[in-house]
């Protein structure tokens, strides 16, 4: 099967000429690793938030959005994840893509302009047409909630 792809236009401002555009690192990866635009070295304490620069700017097609989602390594070699993972840079936004991150380890984390924090994966996009109804169609499972169907 081939790999779909789809173009997308990036802007990197002058003070952010030495970054790398966000890339795959493997032939068949759904995710791009993306670099932080600090100016200078962040320590992310255990338990804190902090938001970290990229340096670009994106122009995504209509019908789709970019997901920011944690690194793996990041997350379970130190606790390091993206705090409303995943997060979603929609199709109109034309600011800096900025990304959450949070330190749910037990230790100090060390960022550095350049670090890959997270991944970008591109999806596509589909909207609900809402439509108020008096009931909905039943079903085998019915309001069985939370653990309903086992661990």
């Amino acid at each position: 099967m081939e790999q779909k792809t789809v173009e997308i236009s990036w802007i990197y401002p002058d003070k952010s000429a030495d970054l790398s555009l966000p890339q795959y690192h493997s032939e068949l990866a759904a995710g791009m690793d993306v670099g932080t635009a600090l100016e200078e070295p962040y320590t992310l304490e255990p338990g804190t938030i902090h938001l970290f620069p990229t340096g670009f700017r994106v122009a995504l097609p209509p019908g789709f959005e970019l997901q920011v989602r944690p690194r793996s390594g990041l997350a379970v070699k130190h606790g390091i994840t993206v705090i409303n993972s995943p997060g979603t840079i929609d199709a109109d936004y034309r600011g800096e893509v900025r990304i959450g991150l949070i330190n749910l380890g037990n230790v100090p984390f060390k960022v550095r302009r350049g670090d890959r924090i997270a991944q970008l994966v591109l999806a596509p996009v589909v909207q609900a047409r809402l439509q108020v109804v008096s009931e909905l169609d039943e079903t085998t499972r019915g309001t069985g909630g939370f653990g309903h169907t086992g661990i």
